[in-house]
């Protein structure tokens, strides 16, 4: 389930009785010119309590559990400026690919990567993406927020 403000997208399958779920698409979620940004984190405390520190300083957030809703929420909402992804997601997919794919993709969103258990190897890191090891302080991880909203293109 990916939750956005007022707004849940629930990917096929993942309703409360396995059906699908109507969506409809999240247009401009810039909310008063606030930019919004995607956390991507399986940990949900981790998650929510990003969510908290990133509204409080004025973003709109959009979060994700995976790297399934990470993509359909990259699809469906516009808007999203920044995408900060934890490494390890356990799933079969991470945070490394993840990057990558919004770098190929979605080449003006700013991409930070987190983990407090996997050091990146030389190359996982997209050449304009930037990893914060965990835990990170708050205040370094709004500027790097706040950096990578300036050197992307709308």
């Amino acid at each position: 389930m990916i939750v956005s403000g007022d707004t849940s997208i629930a990917l096929p399958g993942t309703g409360p009785d396995g059906s699908i779920w109507v969506m409809s698409p999240a247009h401009d979620r810039t909310h008063n010119g606030s930019p919004s940004v995607l956390i991507v984190d399986d940990e949900i405390i981790e998650r929510t309590s990003t969510a908290e520190t990133l509204k409080n300083a004025g973003f709109y957030t959009v979060d994700a559990c995976n790297v399934a809703e990470a993509v359909f929420a990259l699809e469906m909402v516009s808007g999203i400026r920044v995408v900060l992804t934890d490494i390890d997601l356990r799933d079969s997919l991470d945070g490394i690919v993840l990057a990558a794919c919004v770098d190929r993709r979605w080449p003006s969103v700013g991409i930070i990567m987190t983990s407090g258990k996997i050091e990146p190897m030389p190359g996982d890191v997209p050449s304009r993406a930037c990893f914060l090891r965990k835990p990170y302080c708050e205040a370094r991880m709004l500027a790097t927020v706040r950096g990578m909203i300036e050197q992307s293109v709308p």
